[in-house]
């Protein structure tokens, strides 16, 4: 089992369904649909009950995702408090040559400008 596993099941339970939760999560719904069954054969439990109208939460996995919120949740937050906090801002920049001749022609093409131009 791995954090992975847990915030896959609380994905699927929030939305109620393997195809939107695979959607969200970016990943391919059969791929999920293996974490999850791979996490209920770990666990022993069925943590969902599928059907054809989408996955409802058992009993036992309410229980179980109960647990999986708070790890999941508290994952989060040392992340936020300690990684990111202290992660650089990233910088992006774009940088081109400035050709007067371009502005020129730019100038030229609209009638309102071409005083601005030799």
């Amino acid at each position: 089992m791995t954090l992975l596993h847990l915030k896959y099941a609380v994905k699927v339970a929030d939305v109620g369904s393997m195809n939107e939760a695979a959607k969200q999560l970016l990943i391919s719904q059969p791929s999920l649909s293996a974490a999850i069954r791979a996490l209920e054969e770990e666990t022993g439990i069925d943590i969902f009950k599928r059907t054809n109208k989408g996955v409802y939460v058992t009993a036992e996995g309410s229980a179980f995702l109960e647990h999986a919120r708070f790890i999941v949740a508290q994952y989060d937050y040392i992340e936020h408090q300690y990684v990111r906090a202290h992660e650089k801002k990233k910088r992006f920049a774009v940088s081109t040559q400035h050709y007067a001749f371009a502005v020129c022609l730019i100038h030229l093409l609209q009638p309102q400008h071409r005083s601005h131009c030799p």
